[in-house]
């Protein structure tokens, strides 16, 4: 599977709680699609969030938690573009073995207008 249903947290671990991230803005995008579409700004998420997990001193196989909030496409009917995000979510975790339980869920809005996806994890490893 591309999730994990539970990961368990062994005694004594380091956690890193990573707050929710949203995409930076695409230069040169038309102001409707400032961030890009749902796939553009899960890269983009997924790019900060590892350049934070990185400087901690962490890495993709320490995410025991990831919660993906999406606002509905409007070139898809309003619904979210949930092939769009595994897209972006398969490039980081693809190969890995080690994979986070993760909920993905849809709603009405973000923080700015066009954005379509905000990522939080929860990370942790032996001190």
């Amino acid at each position: 599977g591309f999730i994990s249903s539970a990961v368990k947290v062994p005694a004594g671990s380091e956690m890193l709680y990573v707050s929710g991230i949203t995409p930076e803005a695409v230069p040169g995008a038309p102001a409707d699609r400032s961030f890009g579409d749902t796939k553009t700004q899960t890269d983009s998420v997924l790019k900060r969030i590892g350049a934070i997990l990185t400087a901690q001193g962490y890495g993709w196989e320490d995410v025991v938690m990831m919660r993906v909030l999406l606002v509905g496409d409007p070139t898809k009917g309003g619904g979210m573009d949930f092939a769009g995000m595994m897209e972006g979510y398969n490039a980081v975790y693809g190969s890995l073995k080690k994979k986070p339980a993760r909920i993905t869920s849809q709603v009405a809005g973000l923080v700015r207008p066009g954005m379509m996806v905000e990522i939080e994890v929860q990370a942790a490893k032996k001190p």
